[in-house]
């Protein structure tokens, strides 16, 4: 009984050093062999982008000098117009309590003028006699052609109600025409729909918008933290997502005074004049890019960007060197600008250093293997 015990204890203990001896190989990793990269010369470029649009410098609004119904429209989006070409017709539709309101004002302008011509007569043949002085005469004149005067005044205004024209035709003000040269973008009225004029009161409707096509203009937003490099007049490189690898050359021509608050983050409106060529044609509204050049540097000392650590506490940035195989110690470093790959070295480094490629890792593959 003694021998099958110690037989047990035997198979037992050997049963642990075998569990223990394959917990420690599948757990087991060979150590990382770090490689090194040396720092190089090379230009950096310090860039943001600008998000945005593309739109006409100018948009004009042509809206009705009198209110009424669409009669016809003659034109499309996208035609080409001169100044002074017909857009659409407009047939007036009078209110039928202005129109009323008019006709009595008529009414009541020829009453007086009848009284005040009868009184001119009478007294004219008075004062032909001498019976009335001078000064007197001419009061009674002046009543008389005040009355007249009166009289087509109101009916002026009658035929303005009616048909849009104190002339009778309505031409002058149902004719619409385009005020500039340029290319229809938008009619956004259709036949038929009621249209009113601009007052003190409303914008009145608009009839059509039309822009010259040959001046577009970027508009975009950068962010707060990079408003402060930007100066007027710097070069920007705008592409369109509908246009494929084709860049277009811009000036930046305005940064906006005051920013605006999206999404947590303060955004400032920015404004580039691009400069088109004939064999593009750029439609309003695409959306945009625009690379701005912030700062730029030529042949610098750098290295790559993913090659940095950064202090714990201080936050400063530094790399490991190599000073033996596989041996490493810490440099502190000062870096200038970076383009995101590539950072520029001011002090602290030589061409000659090794930088340790600190966060390399095993390939997935042979920590499975090892597993």
């Amino acid at each position: 009984m003694k021998i099958l015990k110690y037989v047990g204890i035997g198979v037992l203990i050997l049963g642990v050093l075998w569990a223990a001896a394959f917990f420690i190989k599948s757990n087991s990793k060979s150590a990382i062999v770090y490689e090194t990269e040396t720092p190089f010369k090379t230009d950096i470029e310090q860039k943001t982008v600008a998000t945005g649009k593309v739109v006409p410098e100018d948009e004009v609004l042509i809206k009705p000098q009198i209110s009424g119904i669409i009669d016809k429209i003659v034109l499309e989006e996208g035609d080409k117009v001169k100044s002074g070409d017909l857009i659409a017709t407009i047939k007036v539709v009078p209110n039928e309590q202005a129109l009323v309101s008019a006709r009595g004002r008529v009414s009541n302008a020829r009453f007086s003028l009848n009284t005040a011509e009868a009184e001119y007569n009478r007294n004219k043949t008075l004062f032909d006699k001498g019976v009335i002085s001078n000064q007197e005469f001419l009061d009674i004149e002046l009543r008389y052609n005040q009355a007249k005067q009166e009289l087509t005044n109101a009916q002026n205004d009658y035929q303005i109600i009616k048909s849009g024209s104190a002339g009778g035709s309505a031409t002058a003000n149902t004719n619409i025409r385009a005020t500039v040269t340029g290319t229809v973008l938008e009619i956004p009225v259709k036949e038929g729909d009621q249209v009113i004029e601009a007052n003190n009161f409303n914008d009145g409707t608009t009839i059509a918008t039309i822009a010259d096509m040959t001046q577009m203009i970027f508009e975009g937003q950068v962010d707060e933290a990079e408003v402060e490099k930007l100066e007027l007049g710097m070069p920007l490189k705008v592409s369109f997502g509908a246009i494929q690898d084709k860049e277009f050359e811009a000036s930046l021509r305005f940064v906006a005074p005051k920013g605006v608050e999206e999404q947590g983050a303060v955004q400032f409106k920015i404004e580039g004049e691009v400069q088109l060529n004939d064999s593009t044609f750029i439609r309003a509204g695409y959306s945009a890019n625009a690379s701005i050049i912030l700062d730029k540097k030529e042949d610098v000392l750098a290295i790559k960007e993913a090659l940095l650590q950064y202090d714990k506490e201080t936050e400063k940035p530094y790399v490991e060197v190599e000073t033996g195989d596989q041996q490493f110690e810490r440099k502190d470093i000062e870096v200038g600008i970076s383009d995101g790959i590539n950072v520029e070295i001011t002090s602290g480094l030589s061409e000659s250093d090794k930088v340790k490629v600190w966060n390399k890792t095993e390939p997935i593959k042979k920590e499975a293997e090892n597993n």
